[in-house]
């Protein structure tokens, strides 16, 4: 009996070494408000810096810049928690189903899959919880933003205008032709036998045309590459902006021609001209809308350091690093 007494306190003593050894080397780095972050959860959050670091030769350039990730990750892990608890406060609630139909529209517009992501995170050193948390972050972010700043936020009619007299050479415009065209496309390595069937082809089209066929149905029978889905339709290309050969021919062009068959390193083109806008300061209703953007995104960017830099002087931050 007295045996087993002895085993069981040895065990409950050796159970709680373990758990002080394991609090004190996953000790507190930083307290916000009511929120602790651990040397763990900081060292998780640098991970992907490290691999790069790593490559780095030991010495003081190393740890200097180790030091630095380190202060920048907790001050990032700093203002998450922050902007968290204020979402929180004012009801702001980002659900999994939010989260997951961002990654979808950022996988979309990077035209890459769920398995080529998976492959950078690991290569990176990170995990889809990790990149998932990261998502859900912005969108917090960009709420709060939209409910805080953007909501109370006002470009009067005197400040766009000062705006284009300041960066009038902005908008400096050069000579620029609206055009559509239909493409054949030249495949990767194009031999020469290829290369002569995709020239006859497009001689073909180009006849159909000269006998009086719509532009708008060669378009849609024959145009290959993404402009093919608006009709070909490139909208003001300014010159110096397409290939030499195109530019040429553009050149020579009056509106409502078209070109002949223009061979260039993607493939044959045949250019419609629909109109031309010569050089010059662009009006200002013209690029108002950019303008517009442009003023919102420099107060939006000012506003929002000053918000959070109030925020964070209203709440308890300890960092303990």
């Amino acid at each position: 009996m007295k045996f087993k007494m002895c085993c069981i306190v040895g065990i409950f003593a050796l159970f709680l070494s373990s758990s002080l050894n394991a609090a004190f080397e996953d000790r507190i780095v930083a307290i916000v408000n009511d929120e602790v972050i651990t040397l763990s959860e900081l060292d998780d959050t640098i991970q992907a810096y490290m691999k790069r670091i790593d490559k780095i030769p030991e010495g003081m350039q190393r740890e200097k810049i180790l030091a630095q990730a380190r202060e920048m990750a907790l001050e990032k892990l700093i203002d998450n928690i922050l902007l968290e608890q204020k979402a929180a406060k004012l009801g702001i609630t980002v659900s999994d189903e939010d989260v997951n139909k961002a990654m979808e529209g950022l996988l979309r517009d990077k035209n890459i899959s769920v398995d080529t992501l998976m492959a950078t995170l690991s290569k990176e050193g990170t995990t889809l919880d990790e990149y998932k948390n990261e998502i859900r972050s912005n969108i917090i972010r960009g709420r709060l933003v939209e409910k805080e700043i953007r909501s109370k936020t006002t470009i009067p009619e005197k400040e766009i205008g000062e705006y284009y007299s300041k960066h009038r050479d902005q908008y400096e415009g050069k000579e620029a032709t609206r055009i559509r065209q239909i493409l054949i496309l030249k495949p990767k390595n194009c031999d020469a036998k290829t290369r002569e069937t995709l020239r006859t082809k497009a001689g073909m089209i180009w006849q159909r045309l000269k006998d009086g066929a719509s532009f708008d149905l060669l378009v849609t029978e024959y145009s290959q590459g993404p402009a093919a889905r608006s009709g070909g339709d490139l909208g003001f290309v300014e010159q110096g902006m397409m290939f030499p050969a195109v530019d040429t021919a553009v050149s020579n062009l009056t509106k409502g021609e078209t070109s002949g068959v223009i061979e260039t390193p993607v493939g044959f083109h045949i250019i419609r001209v629909v109109d031309k806008r010569g050089a010059g300061l662009k009006p200002l209703e013209e690029v108002r809308d950019e303008i517009v953007q442009n003023i919102e995104n420099e107060k939006i960017n000012k506003k929002y350091r000053e918000w959070l830099k109030e925020l964070r002087e209203q709440s308890l931050v300890e960092i303990k690093l």
